[in-house]
C-alpha cells in the first residue's frame, strides 16, 4: 500500500470508499431493514419515507431544513415530504434502534455463519481505529454518528465504521462542492454531465425539471456544461478536482493504521463487499458514482 506526502493516495482513499459505502448502504435496501421501518409505521412500498429518517436519526429530533442542508444534493421540498411527518411516526432513538435490529438481520442473511467469522472481527477493529480517529469538525453527520454508543457485536462495529468514515467523507464532498460554486441541484447537474448516472437516475433527488434546466444553463454560461449537457473541458476539470478534494479530506482518518494494516483491511472486506453486491440488493446505477469516478 503505497503513500503519498505522508497520507495514503487519493486512489487508495477511494477505494476504501468503495469498498465500505456498499456494506452501510445496506441499511437503505435490505428487506429486513424495511421490515424494521415497517414495524414502526413508516410506508415502505419505496425506500424514502425511511431513507431520510434512518441517516437523519443521529441528527436527533431536526426539522427538514437542517437535513436538507446536511443532506445537501436533495430537493428541500422531497427532504420535507419525508421529513415533516418523519418523528411523529417514531423518534431518532426508536429509528436507531430499529437501524441496528435491520443491520443485524440483514448481515446475518448476507453473510451467514461468516457474520461471527474472525476474519470479520478483525476488519471491525482496523475500521473502527480509523472512523474513531475521524475528527468531525464542520461534519454534522459524522459528528451525529461519532456521538452514538459503538455496538458490541463485531458485525455492527463494522457497520457503525462505515457509516462514519463515508458520513465524513460525505461531509467533506458537500464542503469540496461549496467550494467550487456549485448549488445542490448544479452538483446533480454537473456530476451527470461527466457520465457518473443517467439523469433518470438524478431525477430520485426530487427535483424538477424546470430547476434542472436552470442549473443546467447556469453551468452551461459559467463555461462547464454544453447545449446538449455535457461536461466541458473546464467542467470535466472542475469534477476531477471536487473529486481529489473529497479524497484528500477523507484520507486523514485512515492514517491512524499503519500501510499494512490498510492493505489487510482491503483484504478482509472483499468476500464481505462481493456477498452484498452479489446479492442483488443495490441498484447497479446510484447517483454516487461509484465505479466511475
Amino acid at each position: 500500500m503505497t503513500q503519498h506526502e505522508g497520507h495514503l493516495a487519493p486512489d487508495h482513499v477511494r477505494q476504501l470508499w468503495h469498498l465500505l459505502e456498499p456494506l452501510h448502504a445496506v441499511l437503505y435496501y435490505a428487506p429486513e431493514v424495511f421490515e424494521e421501518a415497517a414495524a414502526l409505521g413508516y410506508a415502505t412500498a419505496e425506500r424514502w419515507p425511511s431513507y431520510f429518517p434512518y441517516r437523519a436519526a443521529p441528527l436527533g429530533a431536526v426539522g427538514a431544513r437542517q437535513v436538507a442542508s446536511a443532506f445537501y444534493s436533495f430537493s428541500p421540498r422531497m427532504v420535507a415530504e419525508h421529513m415533516d411527518p418523519a418523528w411523529k411516526t417514531a423518534s431518532p432513538e426508536a429509528l436507531l434502534e430499529a437501524r441496528a435490529r435491520g443491520i443485524d438481520r440483514a448481515y446475518r442473511a448476507l453473510f451467514g455463519d461468516r457474520t461471527d467469522s474472525p476474519e470479520l472481527a478483525e476488519a471491525a477493529v482496523l475500521a473502527r481505529r480509523a472512523a474513531e480517529s475521524a475528527d468531525t469538525a464542520g461534519r454534522p453527520l459524522a459528528a451525529a454518528n461519532a456521538a452514538l454508543d459503538w455496538p458490541e457485536a463485531p458485525h455492527l462495529q463494522l457497520w457503525h465504521a462505515a457509516t462514519l468514515l463515508r458520513e465524513h467523507r460525505g461531509d467533506g464532498h458537500v464542503a469540496a462542492l461549496m467550494v467550487a460554486g456549485l448549488d445542490p441541484v448544479e452538483s446533480l447537474v454537473s456530476f451527470a454531465a461527466i457520465g457518473a448516472a443517467s439523469v433518470e437516475r438524478f431525477e430520485s433527488r426530487g427535483w424538477t425539471r424546470r430547476e434542472w434546466t436552470s442549473a443546467q444553463a447556469r453551468l452551461t454560461a459559467r463555461g462547464l456544461v454544453d447545449a446538449e449537457g455535457a461536461a466541458t473541458e473546464a467542467g470535466g476539470a472542475l469534477r476531477r478536482t471536487i473529486e481529489e478534494q473529497t479524497d484528500r479530506l477523507a484520507a486523514a482518518p485512515w492514517q491512524a493504521l499503519t500501510p499494512d494494516e490498510v492493505g489487510r483491511l482491503v483484504e478482509l472486506l472483499g468476500e464481505f463487499w462481493v456477498a452484498v453486491l452479489s446479492s442483488g440488493l443495490l441498484p447497479s446505477e446510484t447517483t454516487l458514482g461509484i465505479g466511475k469516478v
